[in-house]
């Protein structure tokens, strides 16, 4: 006989459905999942430990030659010894062709240049950015199941406010291919406002100022009565901490009369990069910090690097975000003395450089007392908890934009604007076109995305034709075009002739190489892994089966462990321990059910003398009559 859960009159026995929700910052060099409980969000590694300990989790993914993935840490170590294999800063390269890198020469990959997206050649086969993320996105999913104890019914993930339609559409393809769904993707700026105005109740009219490991956003948002507007947004997606250590490097490189990084084999590039970020770390507690690279041959290079002289090599880098943010202001119409708050997001704002440059300009401390590193996660968390149903928002509304104009290409291979940027979102907009030429039935639509005046200056998302136009004479059809972004961002176009009701549609899916049909053959891929699934599966719900029962176990015990003679007590205690234990070193499945089972046969007894005492409680001073 188990342990029965007996409630009051009136009240349900199971708890209300709390859906498993996750906000994930799949960030440049770290990512990390968090979740709501109890009304506060947390990392989830503060509740499952990685094995060091960090909430952080490295945004690495190592191949084998056997097609096996090492994610996090440890492909973090392998890094320098196997460097054409392990692909660190994935995000830079998402939704990017090959002439959208700069600085692929002095990257150690061996780059392949697909129509759309670029892809790396790997031990395990060419891999594309959308998988090596979606690989990152798996792990982290692992993570918060194990952490939560289920699956999870929806994620937000960040992207940079900046991020394009292709880059954007790449990172959901990426959750659909590590099983995520997604709620919502969120700017990362907006994420970390919703974490400080909800744990601040903040109002007033505030700057993110977002520098990362490899893109830089600022938001100028204000935040009034539980409503969250963006006012403005701006940044650089080819800017962030990456760029910090490739400055490092390439100086020590021309301390010793190399030209640049490029010019060193694979590991030596990576072997560098790595001392480069450890002394830029450094420098934000130390004066000066040693930079030392040690060549095959024994060679080895070193060089003091001094704060202030790390500050020449960058301050053109900061000198950009800073440009950035004064377009920001201009674009919202403030003054930066109109700001009240500046709010410092992402790792790259610890070095003393970035945060100077900020005082400078806004003339204030800014706001840093949650962890850059965890604050767009924690902020993404909340957005889930209330997407998923599991609160209300507190009254809380977002308001997020647009971050670049999108529009048409018109006669001249110019750009007409339908939406233009920092639009606030979801929104809808329309224009109505004709035709060029006499007797015209079909339109050439092309949708780009840019702030340029020419075709060729801005970003091509879609093409598609509108046909069964009327052949009149030029200038007479009615073409209304209507744009269409949702939350997420992403666009949908529809073209419709006015006097026939011709139309065609087409959500804008950039041609970065990944089709649904490849994307359906990486998903028929995970079900040959079904079985192992389904086994780990078995496995948490075992544990969270365990824990119920440690957890009633040890109730009924506080409130009733009288009932118990000695030998009995102790039996249940050793039957405990035995759990806890199989729970605390990870047993397996059969070990886990089998001290569970030990358990409930141990307090069997338990629970019968529990029953009988209720009932005796409850029929105590009454009769017959009465229960009649």
């Amino acid at each position: 006989m188990a342990l029965l859960q007996i409630a009051e009159p009136g009240r349900a026995a199971a708890p209300h459905q709390h859906r498993l929700a996750a906000g994930i910052d799949l960030g440049t060099t770290n990512s990390l999942v968090a979740t709501v409980q109890s009304a506060v969000a947390r990392v989830l590694p503060d509740l499952l430990p990685d094995m060091e300990g960090s909430p952080l989790v490295p945004s690495v993914v190592r191949y084998l030659p056997s097609g096996e993935a090492r994610v996090g840490r440890e492909a973090q170590m392998q890094q320098a010894d196997d460097p054409a294999n392990t692909i660190v800063s994935v995000k830079r390269f998402m939704g990017r062709r090959l002439a959208d890198l700069p600085d692929a020469d002095a990257l150690p990959y061996r780059f392949v240049d697909r129509p759309g997206m670029v892809h790396v050649a790997t031990a395990a086969g060419e891999r594309s950015p959308v998988e090596v993320s979606a690989e990152i996105l798996r792990a982290l999913r692992t993570r918060a199941e194990a952490a939560l104890g289920g699956e999870l019914a929806g994620v937000v993930i960040t992207v940079p406010a900046y991020f394009d339609d292709a880059q954007r559409q790449a990172t959901k393809d990426a959750a659909r291919l590590a099983g995520l769904t997604v709620l919502r993707l969120m700017n990362e700026p907006t994420a970390a406002a919703v974490a400080y105005g909800l744990d601040r109740a903040a109002e007033g009219t505030f700057a993110v100022y977002d520098l990362g490991g490899g893109t830089f956003d600022i938001s100028i948002l204000r935040l009034s009565k539980g409503v969250f507007e963006v006012l403005a947004t701006g940044g650089d997606a080819a800017l962030g901490g990456d760029d910090f250590d490739h400055a490092v490097a390439h100086w020590l490189c021309n301390a010793h009369g190399v030209a640049s990084l490029a010019a060193l084999a694979p590991r030596e590039q990576r072997a560098l990069l790595m001392a480069a970020r450890t002394a830029k770390e450094a420098l934000s507690q130390s004066a000066a910090a040693e930079v030392t690279l040690t060549h095959p041959d024994g060679t080895i290079w070193q060089r003091t690097l001094s704060r202030a002289v790390f500050g020449t090599l960058c301050q053109p880098l900061i000198d950009r975000t800073i440009a950035a943010t004064r377009r920001a202001l201009r674009d919202a119409r403030l003054q930066s003395a109109e700001i009240d708050g500046v709010v410092l997001v992402g790792g790259s704002t610890c070095m003393p450089l970035a945060r100077d440059a900020v005082r400078g300009l806004f003339g204030c401390e800014p706001l840093a007392d949650i962890d850059p590193d965890q604050v767009v996660a924690l902020g993404a968390a909340r957005q889930a908890d209330v997407l998923a149903g599991n609160a209300n928002g507190d009254g809380w509304l977002l308001l997020d934009v647009c971050p670049l104009s999108l529009g048409l290409e018109t006669m001249g291979g110019l750009v007409e604007k339908i939406i233009p940027r920092n639009s606030t979102l979801p929104v809808a907009r329309a224009q109505e076109f004709t035709t060029f030429r006499d007797g015209q039935t079909a339109m050439s639509i092309h949708v780009v995305q840019g702030e340029r005046e020419a075709v060729a200056d801005c970003r091509s998302l879609a093409r598609f034709e509108l046909r069964g136009i009327p052949a009149t004479v030029a200038g007479a059809a009615r073409v209304r075009v209507t744009f269409q972004i949702d939350a997420d961002g992403l666009l949908a176009v529809t073209a419709r002739e006015q006097t026939t009701g011709t139309e065609a549609h087409v959500e804008v899916k950039p041609s970065y190489g990944l089709s649904d049909a490849q994307v359906a053959a990486m998903l028929r891929e995970a079900f040959d892994t079904s079985l192992d699934d389904m086994q780990l599966r078995a496995l948490r719900e075992a544990q969270v089966d365990a824990r119920r029962l440690l957890d009633a176990t040890e109730t009924a015990l506080a409130a009733d462990a009288a009932l118990l003679p000695e030998t009995e007590l102790a039996a249940i205690r050793q039957s405990l321990f035995g759990v806890a234990e199989a729970l605390e070193v990870g047993a397996p499945l059969d070990a886990l059910r089998a001290a569970a089972e030990t358990l409930s046969h141990a307090t069997a007894e338990f629970a019968a003398r529990r029953m009988n005492a209720s009932i005796r409680q409850a029929l105590a001073g009454r009769t017959l009559d009465s229960l009649a």
